[in-house]
């Protein structure tokens, strides 16, 4: 019986223990992740990320620095898949999928579809893990600044106008991939 206690008593330990260091067994995640899917006329696309959230912080330029290689979103990688060539910006990108990186500047982002998978976003060092040598294409977007702020960091397909966008905004910038099928 003694041993029982003493076994309940450890795991009980442990359960506080994780509780408190990651912010409670309950709690929602601080960067949520979401799948977006897309499909029309035989097009299927899919965008897995982690959702930051500002948090009254300054974003673009603090937390996420200018000019530098950003995961695009938080934690693992951000992927992008399509079952279908797109072209983008009069490149082809080839179906497959790819992991979607990026680098924000003031008044535009280079947006970066690489064919490796990355198991993280970055490595233990907080460094970016995307390798360059197997980047397959790469778009420059210009930045709109928004009237309203987008809390958590978004990642959409717009199909309102016909023409079909992969949008991103987070605090008051938006940017627009645009995606011919």
């Amino acid at each position: 019986m003694k041993r029982i206690i003493i076994i309940l008593f450890i795991i009980a330990l442990a359960v506080f223990g994780y509780s408190y260091f990651s912010g409670g067994l309950f709690s929602n995640p601080l960067s949520p992740k979401k799948t977006v899917a897309f499909e029309v006329e035989g097009l299927e696309l899919e965008v897995f990320y982690n959702r930051p959230s500002k948090r009254n912080r300054d974003v673009f330029g603090a937390l996420v620095p200018y000019n530098q290689v950003w995961r695009t979103g938080a934690n693992e990688a951000t992927t992008f898949e399509t079952n279908l060539d797109l072209e983008i910006g009069g490149q082809t990108l080839k179906k497959g999928k790819y992991s979607l990186w990026t680098i924000p500047k003031d008044t535009s982002w280079t947006v970066i579809f690489n064919s490796k998978m990355y198991p993280w976003g970055v490595d233990e060092t907080m460094k970016p893990m995307r390798e360059g040598e197997f980047d397959v294409l790469t778009y420059e977007a210009n930045v709109s600044k928004i009237d309203t702020t987008v809390e958590q960091f978004t990642i959409a397909f717009d199909n309102s106008t016909d023409n079909l966008f992969l949008t991103m905004a987070w605090d008051t910038t938006k940017i627009e991939v645009p995606l011919k099928y």
